[in-house]
């Protein structure tokens, strides 16, 4: 005890004891820089990647498992049909490319240990990747599904609902026309390839599903604020 205080002297100071405490400035408000925004930004990207691949290998499986099966009855029409694989994987190029222009977009903090990536461009970068890769996504799963079906019904629509070891166009393709049904061949074949004008119209706007999502995603990724130079 100290005379005059009448409390201990760690739970209270004596007159002759008083310090000035001088507190530090408050902003009231929220970070718009903090260091955890890039995470948002990575996460865009890396979405984007990820749906956009799964997108392509699905539509690519899908339609992959349709041409084989249908090159067991017209052999001919493998190359031909082998157009809803190719879309299926530009549906991973269109996520590459916002992946990349997001990623460059991520600004490394300084010297200083600050940053000048604003949550905003996080949020804006999240909402690019989850746009394109949703929507290559979507568009890898109708790929896939129409052309695994429409390849199928090409191939039974142009060889008649024959296999190719009855027609001797799996031993021999220069003999697939020796089996006498000419006109009737004939009539299969102009119906397939209506068909296939039809199957590759459902492709392209398809295709159309991610190339909306792309470009909607670069124009979300032109939106930026950077601290300090805003």
């Amino acid at each position: 005890w100290k005379a005059g205080c009448g409390v201990p002297n760690h739970l209270r100071l004596c007159h002759s004891q008083k310090r000035d405490i001088t507190m530090t400035s408050i902003t009231q408000g929220m970070d718009t820089c903090p260091a955890y925004a890039p995470i948002f930004g990575y996460m865009g990207a890396a979405s984007c990647m990820i749906l956009a691949n799964f997108g392509s290998a699905w539509g690519t499986w899908k339609a992959g498992c349709g041409v084989c099966n249908m090159g067991i009855d017209y052999p001919k029409g493998v190359i031909k049909n082998i157009v809803p694989i190719v879309m299926a994987g530009v549906l991973g190029i269109y996520g590459m490319i916002v992946a990349v222009i997001i990623t460059q977009a991520i600004s490394p903090p300084s010297a200083e240990y600050t940053t000048v990536y604003s949550l905003y461009n996080g949020y804006a970068h999240l909402a690019a990747g989850l746009c394109c890769g949703f929507s290559c996504l979507a568009a890898g799963g109708t790929i896939g599904v129409i052309g695994d079906v429409g390849v199928r019904c090409f191939g039974r629509k142009a060889s008649g609902g024959k296999r190719s070891w009855m027609t001797g166009e799996g031993a021999n393709p220069r003999d697939a026309g020796d089996s006498g049904g000419g006109a009737s061949d004939a009539m299969s074949l102009e119906g397939a390839n209506k068909l296939y004008v039809g199957l590759l119209i459902m492709l392209i706007f398809s295709e159309a599903l991610a190339l909306y999502g792309l470009i909607v995603a670069l124009i979300l990724s032109q939106h930026t604020f950077e601290c300090g130079q805003n």
